[in-house]
């Protein structure tokens, strides 16, 4: 392997010749180095290698290094920022994959590795692998609950249309849409569906079309094709678009076996794009015909009670009631004179009763009357000064003026002396 190389002129003189030894040409390490690249790409160019990933290192400047290994050997390999920009997939330690590329050398440190510009993990295809990764991530965020997803309008006054303006689901869409209620308003933003730059043009068309306050629904989606072809509706940046829209939304992407990331987010999934059409919008005749088959149960109904309201009028009418209208009058205020009757005799006994106890009570507070006492020739005496009656002579004292009540009129007196018990 190194015979591409050892003849390779080099500037360095060879040295004196020492006695009994042979001559020999030195190279430098530069040289060695670059001898061994030369070899190494010419003989491994445009090769696949089978290997596990470790060490995965992603440093700002875009490039992504990593080691291969298998249980007996490892390779060091680089992915340089462009090609790392188009892989679907996120690298991860313990993944075994197939790379494709060519082997170098990096000289600064005289060591061989794989440069790779295309990489696929092994026994699935790279975007399958996207597609799995990105939906256990949008699924552990909560992207698709179905406490998330708005319910779409039974008749929408405006559909929003995201799709691209000459593909066949547009029409498709469109001519359902107008076969089944032909007076709905649609405004179409069209969009790439497919290749560079197309998920970015769907998430921009959603986000601009929830700027207008008179759109009820979105539709977006695309007709069918390969996993590459429908991987617009499987990048992130459309994902979050159809999460974050106001607006509910409808994903109709490709047939019924194709199930993208939108379709997984969006609040209605329809099968295909001419499905969106008849999910979006009813039937204008089945509409029609089920108000007339409501507009005429509700008039058999009115008509049902207005018959019943009319007999029930009629049965009135003709009832004793209504014929003698004052009988009933007359036998209540019959009724109410009675219960007068009765309320003044229980008034008036009521009143006779409790007459008859204030006089008991009255008779037995005149016996108690101190006036009574006097009429029976007893005096009753109190000190002038504060009319406190006198039961003794403890509190009297000679020149005290006292007063004595009769049972008609009284004395007053001035004590002269007092003569204690």
């Amino acid at each position: 392997m190194l015979d591409s190389f050892l003849n390779i002129k080099t500037n360095q003189e060879p040295l004196e010749d020492f006695p009994g030894e042979i001559n020999e040409k030195f190279f430098t390490v530069s040289e060695i180095t670059r001898g061994i690249r030369t070899s190494l790409e010419h003989k491994f160019s445009d090769i696949g290698v089978l290997g596990e990933i470790s060490n995965v290192r992603k440093p700002g400047s875009g490039h992504v290094y990593l080691t291969l290994k298998d249980k007996n050997s490892q390779l060091q390999a680089v992915v340089f920022r462009n090609t790392a920009s188009r892989i679907k997939f996120e690298l991860k330690d313990g993944m075994e994959v197939v790379s494709f590329g060519s082997i170098t050398v990096y000289e600064q440190r005289g060591q061989y590795q794989l440069i790779i510009n295309k990489i696929e993990p092994k026994g699935i295809g790279a975007l399958q692998l996207a597609f799995q990764q990105l939906k256990e991530k949008l699924e552990k965020e909560g992207l698709f609950d179905h406490s998330h997803k708005k319910p779409i309008p039974f008749i929408p006054q405006k559909i929003g249309i995201v799709t691209s303006p000459t593909g066949a689901a547009i029409k498709d869409i469109l001519n359902i849409i107008d076969r089944r209620f032909a007076n709905v308003e649609i405004l179409i933003y069209p969009v790439k569906v497919q290749g560079e730059g197309a998920a970015q043009e769907i998430a921009q068309a959603i986000t601009e079309l929830n700027n207008y306050a008179d759109i009820d629904v979105i539709i977006t989606g695309r007709g069918g094709g390969s996993l590459e072809d429908l991987w617009a509706f499987n990048e992130e940046i459309v994902a979050r678009s159809i999460y974050n829209s106001r607006i509910p939304i409808i994903s109709a992407v490709g047939h019924e076996i194709d199930l993208t990331i939108a379709d997984l987010v969006a609040d209605k999934r329809a099968l295909t794009p001419s499905e969106a059409g008849e999910l979006v919008v009813p039937r204008k005749d089945l509409l029609i015909e089920k108000i007339e088959k409501y507009k005429e149960r509700l008039l058999q109904s009115l008509a049902g009670k207005l018959r019943l309201s009319k007999e029930r009028l009629a049965r009135i009418t003709n009832s004793y009631a209504m014929k003698q209208p004052f009988d009933r009058l007359n036998r209540w205020q019959q009724r109410l004179d009675e219960f007068a009757q009765r309320l003044n005799l229980n008034i008036t006994h009521a009143l006779n009763t409790e007459r008859e106890k204030l006089s008991g009570i009255a008779g037995k507070l005149e016996s108690l009357s101190p006036l009574n006492v006097l009429k029976r020739g007893y005096a009753i005496t109190t000190r002038l000064e504060d009319n406190k009656s006198l039961r003794d002579t403890i509190d009297l004292s000679k020149g005290d003026k006292i007063k004595t009540n009769l049972s008609n009129g009284s004395i007053i007196s001035e004590i002269l002396s007092v003569k204690k018990c």
